[in-house]
C-alpha cells in the first residue's frame, strides 16, 4: 500500500475508463458502496494530504482579499489626492491669479515709467556726445597738426637757446670783481 498511489481494482471491477480518471492520474471519485476499506483509507489520506499540504486555495483566497483591500485603500487615497489637487487649482484660479495680475500691472507700470525716464536720459547723453564729436571734427586736422608742430618747434628752439646760454656761461672766464 502506497499512500496516494492508484491501486488495481479488486474483485470483479473493471479498470476505470480514461474519462473517469482526472488529469493528475489520481482517482478522486468514490467507487460507490462496493469500495473496500483500503480504498476508503486511501481516499481519506488523499483528502488529509490535500488539506494539510496543498495551500493553494488558502493562498489564492488570501491573495484575492489582499488585492481587494489594496485596491479599495488605493482608490480612496487617489480620490483624496485628486480632491486636494482640485481644491488647490480652484484656490489658485480664484485667489492667487487675480492678486498676481494686479501686482504685475502695478509693477509693470512703474517699471515702464522708469524705463522711459532712463531712455530719455540716455538720449540726452547721446546728443551731447554727438555734439562734442562734431566740434572735434569741425576743427580741421591740419590745424591740430600745425599747432603741435609749432609747440614742438618752439620747445626745441628754447632748448637750444638754453643750452647755448648755459654752455657759454660755463666756458667764459669772466670773473667779476667787486
Amino acid at each position: 500500500m502506497s499512500g496516494g498511489g492508484t491501486e488495481a481494482p479488486s474483485g470483479g471491477e473493471s479498470a476505470p475508463t480514461p474519462a473517469a480518471v482526472p488529469a493528475g492520474g489520481k482517482k478522486r471519485d468514490s467507487q460507490g458502496p462496493a469500495s473496500s476499506p483500503v480504498h476508503l483509507i486511501i481516499k481519506d489520506l488523499g483528502e488529509i494530504h490535500s488539506r494539510l499540504l496543498d495551500h493553494r486555495p488558502i493562498i489564492q483566497g488570501e491573495t484575492r482579499y489582499f488585492v481587494k483591500e489594496f485596491e479599495e485603500k488605493r482608490g480612496l487615497r487617489e480620490v483624496r489626492v485628486l480632491e486636494n489637487l482640485k481644491n488647490v487649482i480652484q484656490e489658485t484660479n480664484e485667489q492667487i491669479l487675480p492678486k498676481c495680475r494686479e501686482t504685475m500691472q502695478d509693477h509693470l507700470s512703474q517699471t515702464l515709467q522708469r524705463l522711459q525716464a532712463a531712455s530719455h536720459l540716455v538720449h540726452k547723453l547721446q546728443q551731447k556726445e554727438q555734439e562734442q564729436r562734431k566740434e572735434q571734427c569741425s576743427t580741421p586736422h591740419f590745424l591740430k597738426e600745425w599747432s603741435w608742430k609749432a609747440i614742438i618747434y618752439s620747445q626745441n628752439r628754447l632748448k637750444q637757446q638754453f643750452l647755448i646760454f648755459f654752455s657759454n656761461s660755463l666756458t667764459s672766464p669772466r670773473i667779476r670783481k667787486k
